[in-house]
């Protein structure tokens, strides 16, 4: 499904004015094993990693197909580079959430974090980074990509490079059509978190500032402490949308701080699967899944 201009236009449009959210379907290897012991699937239950992500593609399936995962209320999904090379129902998972749900695809590309240094952890080189670009964008049909650091501690010198690194990469994404979704998690369990998001601010203000006409960006941020702080962000010209991650928030938690965030949407992965088993039947997995978008894009109006 290569990308036309047309389907592009008509996706950056939903993502700038939809309501709704976006849906975090992208644990990698690291947090596979815990997302699936969530879902009821323990170690013993697969052998090897093929099997591990075999199971997790189930439950991706199950939640994509489910009758409440459409554009009515979920706007896009960050798909896994395994989950955009694999099919549902037959075909290629980007072009189904698209074509059958018209939800937007979009791929996680970072490659994990590196050690903390400065109070934060910077992302892992991107090898082959072009051509993974190159390949989502012509092959898959993705429209955009998102991309994870974290900052622990309000420290000047480390934020300034996590914004940097982080603009570096947008820059990439962008030369390759794409929307990068720019995500400098704060930790909620910081002791500086107020300070580190007030530097956080500066520091992303600062550089959509200095992108040209034409380079749009998305925002991924921890809830701020203060109800209202990224409104400005969002405002900006070169931002198409700033949504929210759960940050290990309870579905109920995360809701309601979202909630006094009048422009942010949401982009929970934990919170959206909460409650969620592969013993459950359809109808009951189909009705907690349900009921957890619903609360989910409430909090996101």
């Amino acid at each position: 499904m290569a990308q036309d201009k047309a389907t592009f236009a008509q996706q950056k449009q939903q993502m700038a004015t939809g309501k709704g959210f976006i849906a975090a379907l992208d644990q990698s290897g690291g947090s596979t094993p815990k997302a699936l012991r969530l879902y009821g699937v323990e170690e013993s239950d697969y052998s090897g990693e093929a099997e591990m992500y075999g199971e997790i593609h189930k439950m991706r399936s199950r939640i994509i197909t489910a009758p409440d995962f459409t554009s009515a209320k979920v706007l896009g999904a960050i798909l896994f580079e395994r989950t955009m090379r694999a099919e549902i129902e037959g075909i290629p998972s980007a072009r189904y959430m698209w074509e059958k749900r018209g939800v937007v695809p979009f791929l996680k590309i970072d490659k994990g974090l590196e050690d903390k240094a400065d109070g934060v952890q910077l992302m892992k080189p991107m090898p082959g980074l072009d051509a993974l670009l190159a390949e989502a964008a012509g092959t898959f049909g993705i429209f955009g990509t998102k991309e994870r650091s974290v900052i622990h501690e309000a420290n000047a010198d480390g934020i300034k490079a996590v914004v940097a690194q982080q603009f570096e990469v947008a820059h990439q994404v962008i030369a390759a059509g794409l929307v990068p979704i720019i995500e400098p998690e704060v930790d909620i369990h910081s002791a500086t978190k107020s300070e580190a998001e007030a530097l956080l601010k500066a520091e992303i203000a600062a550089a959509l500032d200095a992108l040209p006409e034409g380079c749009d960006v998305m925002l991924k941020l921890t809830i701020p402490s203060e109800d209202g702080l990224y409104d400005s962000l969002a405002d900006h010209p070169r931002v198409v949308r700033v949504v929210a991650l759960s940050g290990g928030y309870s579905t109920a938690d995360a809701c309601e701080k979202l909630a006094r965030q009048p422009r942010m949407i949401a982009s929970f992965s934990r919170a959206l699967a909460e409650g969620l088993f592969r013993q459950q039947s359809d109808a009951e997995f189909n009705a907690a899944l349900g009921g957890n978008i619903d609360k989910i894009y409430q909090a996101s109006l």
